[in-house]
Order: structure tokens, then C-alpha cells, then sequence
């Protein structure tokens, strides 16, 4: 049986300003505090799926820098194989993560070597993914990559689950291919060319783009909760109410999670049931990597 999930895709070093609002436009502001964390949403997801037990391995690039050798420390040390991680003469990838109070986040990311990822990486892979059950990947690699490695993924057999952030054009023909497409309010919204703002319309939506452009949908609405659709059925998944303080790698927590609760036999809906509640662990401690729950936290 194939219990692997190679996640192919970004790795950053997150700073993180904590600031109790927004500067405006020409104001210099003072942050109440600085963190750094190890991120990238692929290395982000590969590190939750690790941290739940699951074999997961990471294909990306970073440099040949401190930032560099970070990150892959940090994979390891959650549990994330990293030989298939390559080290490229590019600056590791950053992310700038302003994290306000209520535990909103608004972030800017350098692409760094994150863009130097070839096909070549995704052919070394090729052994990985016949083993692999599932590939996760998002939009923070070069797009023709992801598309190459949807390709490939299928080829070799895999479920492809498909974190379309950020938001980006891409072919219909490869979008059919995606088994389960991942996106937020604003990212739906930018692929439906309409406003994404209460759950009926992300019901709608998800149905819409389940039936048109993928397999399955998900839409994630934050504190709200989720929507999931398939096979011409919607549900809605509500969140945990819990006191959040910063939702960076919340999203990446809910995508490694489901990855893992669908190696395990769950269907969708109980798979983001699952993932829904190890987000909500997520959002109450800081940074994304640290934050991600182990699944004795989940199970507690």
C-alpha cells in the first residue's frame, strides 16, 4: 500500500512582524515584536503531514546560504525527508509576515530559489512519486513546473491535491487533472471572477468549480470554517472557536492535515473535519512550523 506524500513546492524563512495595525501609506509604524520561523506553504504542509506520522518527502530548491541550511534543519527535524531538496546559487526564498492581534496576517514573499526549480527535480523524483500516494502542490514554484509535476504525479498513479496560492491563471486541461483543489476566499474569488463573502456563495462556488474545472473543491473561509464539493454535493464544515493569535500556517496546517487523514482511509468531508481541528491548534501559537500539531495534540 502506498503511504507516502511528496509535497513539491516553496520553501521560506518567515519574518514575522507582530503589529497592533497596518501602517499607513508613507508611516513608518513600530512592531511589538519580531519572530523568524522556518515556512514556504510546500514546506509548511510537509512538515504538518510529518508531524502527524505520515512518511512525507519535500522536492524544492534553496540556497546555497544560512537561510538554506535552516530550513532543511528545520524539515528534519519535524520528521520531513529532505535529500530531494536542492541547493541552488539563488537567495532562499523569504516571507515578511505582518501579524496583527486579532491573528490576521497580511505577507509578501520573495521567490528566491524557489524559482530556480526545474523538471529536472521533478524526474529525480520520479522512483518518489510511484511510491507516493498523494503530491501536494501550490503556486509558489515556476507554474510550468506544476504543471509538469501534475503530469508527472499522474503518470505515476498519485491523487494530486492542488493548493492554487497564490492565485494564478492555469490551463483548464490541467486543472481537470487536479483531484482535489484547494483554495481560499480570495483565491476562489479570483478564479470565479466573483466576490466570495458568506458561505452560501462559497457553496455555490465550490459546487461550480467542482463541476466545471476539477474533481473536488475546497474552499477555506477562515474563522469561518470550510466548503467542500464533489460528485455534485456540498457540505460545510464549521471551525472551532478557539482564541487565535496568529493565523500563519493555518491554511498550510488544514492541506497537510487532509493529505494525512486521506493516506488513512477518510473520506473528504471527514478528512477536513480532521484537518479543521489541527488548524485550530495551529492558530493559537505562533509560527507556522512550531504551531503545527503532533496527532497525540490532535487525539487529546
Amino acid at each position: 500500500m502506498r503511504d507516502k506524500i511528496t509535497v513539491i513546492g516553496s520553501l521560506n524563512y518567515d519574518v514575522i512582524l507582530k503589529i497592533a495595525r497596518l501602517p499607513e501609506m508613507g508611516e513608518t509604524f513600530h512592531a511589538d515584536d519580531v519572530a523568524f520561523s522556518a515556512g514556504g506553504k510546500g514546506a509548511n504542509q510537509a512538515v504538518q503531514a510529518a508531524k502527524l506520522g505520515v512518511p512525507t518527502y519535500m522536492v524544492g530548491c534553496v540556497g546555497e546560504d544560512a537561510n538554506g541550511e535552516i530550513l532543511i534543519s528545520e524539515a528534519k527535524k519535524y520528521g520531513v525527508h529532505t535529500e530531494y531538496i536542492r541547493k541552488v546559487q539563488e537567495p532562499t526564498g523569504m516571507g515578511v509576515v505582518n501579524a496583527l492581534q486579532d491573528g490576521s496576517v497580511f505577507a509578501v514573499i520573495v521567490k528566491g530559489a524557489n524559482y530556480a526549480v526545474t523538471k529536472e527535480d521533478i524526474d529525480h523524483a520520479e522512483d518518489l512519486l510511484k511510491e507516493s500516494a498523494i503530491v501536494i502542490l501550490q503556486m509558489e514554484i515556476p507554474q510550468e513546473i506544476n504543471m509538469y509535476a501534475i503530469d508527472k504525479a499522474k503518470e505515476a498513479g498519485c491523487k494530486v491535491l492542488l493548493n492554487a496560492a497564490p492565485a494564478a491563471d492555469i490551463p483548464e486541461e490541467y486543472l481537470k487533472k487536479v483531484d482535489i483543489l484547494v483554495v481560499n476566499e480570495v483565491e476562489a474569488a479570483y478564479y470565479l471572477h466573483s466576490e466570495i463573502d458568506t458561505i452560501e456563495k462559497a457553496k455555490e462556488g465550490a459546487l461550480q468549480m467542482s463541476g466545471e474545472l476539477c474533481n473536488a473543491c475546497i474552499f477555506t473561509l477562515g474563522k469561518e470554517g470550510s466548503v467542500v464539493a464533489q460528485n455534485g454535493e456540498v457540505a460545510f464544515i464549521p471551525s472551532k472557536k478557539v482564541d487565535a493569535v496568529e493565523s500563519t500556517g493555518a491554511g498550510d496546517s488544514f492541506i497537510g492535515a487532509t493529505g494525512y487523514a486521506l493516506i488513512h482511509g477518510m473520506d473528504l468531508v471527514k478528512a477536513c473535519e480532521f484537518a479543521t481541528g489541527c488548524s485550530a491548534i495551529t492558530v493559537c501559537r505562533y509560527g507556522a512550523q512550531p504551531s503545527m500539531p503532533t496527532l497525540e495534540e490532535v487525539t487529546a
